[in-house]
This record gives structure tokens, C-alpha cells and sequence, in this order.
């Protein structure tokens, strides 16, 4: 018994010092200084539109605290017209993924806009997503992950969030997703 108590509490201490290890330092300094999602952006070879006017009676963002409230966005495409039609009817799983992961550029696009530098991301809270779907359709994350596979390729373990993927009966302009988000920033 001593010798396991002897061995957990040298386990514990040696954790406690290579925590404060000059190479553990150095190793959050390099990951600090590496994120930078607009160069992932360029090397994913996306070029963020100017983002969207609201179309109704609200604003694209507010900020409360370090928190900034993205309003739901579509898949606006850049010829000005959106991804529309009901998942499971009209578009395949594929064709929603990808009317989601548009949804996601245009909402990086706001987040830039916001921000001026996408550095200042801290994390993606949180993105509710709503797929326009057919009654019987039931692969709303399948369709949603094309918004978090984006967030997580440009922005690292910072884009990882929690979400809700849910079917709506209808969405406005009969757009094949909608999507809000909330983000912590710096």
C-alpha cells in the first residue's frame, strides 16, 4: 500500500514540474502563435463574401461581454441566390452538408466583419442548427455537420462547440438550412 501511495504521489509531482517545464511553456506558446484561421482559410482555398444585409428587423451581431451573438444565416451563394429546397426531397444529404458548410462561411464571414481580425476567436460556443426537411427525414447532424467539420478545420480545437441539429417544417425563403452561433472572443 505504502509503495503505491509513494508512486502516485511521485507521479503527481513529476506532473507538476514538467507542467511548469520550459518545453511545456514553449509548446503553448507555439500553439498561441500558430492559430491563425485566415491563413487556413487562404490554404482551403475559401474567400469570404461580404456578408449579407439582415433581410428583416434585426442585426447580424450583437456582443455582450466576450460573447458575440451571430443571428441565424443562410446559404447565400455568391451569385446572390440561395441553397434552397427541403433536405430528404428536394436535396440529398450531400447537397444539405454543403449548404451548411456555406451557411458556415457566410457566418465566418460575419464573424470578420465583426471583428476585423479572426484571431480574436476564442472559441465557437455555440450553433443551432435548422435543416428544412422532409417529415421523414432523420439525418439532421449529417446535414449540420457540414457547418461544424468548417468550424473545426479553420479554427482547430477552438471551432469545437455544441449544437443542436433540428428539422423545421419551413424556413424563410425556403433556404435548406439556417444556422446561429455564439462565439467567445478576445
Amino acid at each position: 500500500m505504502k509503495k503505491i501511495l509513494y508512486l502516485m504521489v511521485l507521479s503527481f509531482g513529476l506532473s507538476l514540474v514538467s507542467c511548469g517545464s520550459p518545453q511545456a511553456q514553449n509548446k503553448t506558446v507555439e500553439v498561441k502563435a500558430d492559430f491563425n484561421p485566415e491563413a487556413k482559410l487562404d490554404s482551403m482555398g475559401i474567400v469570404l463574401p461580404q456578408p449579407a444585409s439582415p433581410v428583416a428587423n434585426f442585426v447580424n451581431t450583437v456582443q455582450v461581454g466576450n460573447l458575440l451573438f451571430l443571428s441565424g444565416n443562410g446559404p447565400l451563394k455568391p451569385d446572390g441566390n440561395f441553397i434552397a429546397g427541403k433536405v430528404g426531397a428536394d436535396l440529398s444529404i450531400e447537397e444539405g452538408y454543403e449548404a451548411a458548410r456555406l451557411t458556415g462561411i457566410n457566418q465566418i464571414a460575419i464573424l470578420k466583419s465583426a471583428l476585423g481580425d479572426l484571431s480574436r476567436v476564442k472559441r465557437i460556443i455555440r450553433a443551432t442548427g435548422m435543416v428544412n426537411a422532409a417529415p421523414d427525414f432523420t439525418q439532421h447532424p449529417s446535414v449540420v455537420n457540414g457547418f461544424s467539420d468548417l468550424m473545426v478545420a479553420v479554427f482547430g480545437e477552438r471551432g469545437k462547440h455544441t449544437r443542436a441539429a433540428v428539422g423545421m417544417a419551413s424556413l424563410p425563403f425556403n433556404i435548406a438550412v439556417e444556422i446561429d452561433v455564439i462565439v467567445e472572443i478576445e
